[in-house]
Parts: C-alpha cells; sequence; structure tokens
C-alpha cells in the first residue's frame, strides 16, 4: 500500500511525479555528439585522416540547426542554403569559408573517399561547377540545407558524384 501511495503523491508544482518525468528530453544533438565522442573514444582515427578538431565542432553546429528553413543567400542564424550553413558552421567552429559551393571548393583541400573524415566537406558537382554543398557527419551521410521548401537536415549522400575537400 506504501509503494501506491507514493507513486500517486504529488510533487510540491502539484504536478504527479511521472509526469513531471515526462516532461524532460533530450535535445536531439546530444546523442550525436555522445556518438561522435563514443566513436572517436572507440576507434581513433589514423593520423593520416584524422579529422581536425574543428571538423567535429563544425558538425556539431550544424547539426544544432536541425530544421532551420532554407533561404537563399542566408548564412544564418535562423535560415540557411547548403554553403550558409557551412560558412555559419565553421564560424562558430574557429575557420572561415568563402560564400559560394564553388569558393568553398577552390579554396579546401581536395581528399580522397577513402581519406574523408568527419567534418569534410561533401561537395556535388553538375558540369564544370560545384551544385552543392554538405557536411560529413560520418556513415555515409551528410549535414546539409538541401533547396527551397526544405529545412536543415541530415540526409545519406545520394550520389556516388561527389568530390571531399577539408578546410585548413
Amino acid at each position: 500500500m506504501s509503494v501506491l501511495r507514493a507513486d500517486s503523491r504529488k510533487t510540491r508544482q502539484g504536478y504527479p511525479l511521472a509526469r513531471r518525468a515526462a516532461r524532460f528530453r533530450i535535445p536531439r544533438v546530444f546523442p550525436l555528439l555522445f556518438a561522435l565522442t563514443a566513436g572517436i573514444l572507440a576507434d581513433p582515427a589514423s593520423p593520416a585522416n584524422a579529422a581536425p578538431q574543428y571538423g567535429a565542432k563544425a558538425v556539431a553546429v550544424a547539426a544544432s540547426k536541425e530544421g532551420a528553413p532554407y533561404a537563399r543567400g542566408a548564412t544564418g542564424p535562423k535560415r540557411f542554403d547548403c554553403s550558409g550553413l557551412m560558412i555559419y558552421s565553421f564560424r562558430k567552429a574557429g575557420r572561415q569559408l568563402p560564400r559560394t559551393a564553388e569558393q568553398q571548393y577552390e579554396q579546401t583541400s581536395h581528399v580522397s573517399r577513402s581519406d574523408r573524415a568527419l567534418g569534410d566537406l561533401v561537395f556535388f558537382p553538375k558540369g564544370s561547377t560545384v551544385e552543392h554543398v554538405g557536411i560529413y557527419a560520418g556513415h555515409d551521410k551528410i549535414w546539409h540545407a538541401p533547396r527551397p521548401g526544405t529545412r536543415v537536415r541530415l540526409e545519406r549522400i545520394w550520389s556516388g558524384n561527389v568530390r571531399y575537400g577539408r578546410a585548413g
């Protein structure tokens, strides 16, 4: 009987204990940060393809903007286009990038698919130009601002025709 009384008691604020505990939610970025940290500690990358520390920070910043609406030419903090999300994320991580995806590709050190690392930029070429950019989040996924009418999201890389670049 005492167990039933303990469960039905109310807190000082007047909320049932179970309802009060259910109100607490872990922000969506925390599981990502935990996974990134656990992955780094459990299986450290070799020095040749280890991501710079600012790359992981840039990924975390991009992830924190999940759901922000796409807006052409926007560089944050509430709206982004694809290259604007990269500018914002890397600026918060301590690196500067130029404005467009094409300029960002030109400024990065190009790396192969086998050498890509967390925080590398993923470029999607169209003809002789670069049409789109995202930030590599591991497991063949990128954070990006896809196109008008969409929001910042994590998505599997959908094309085999991509290029990788590391901000310096």
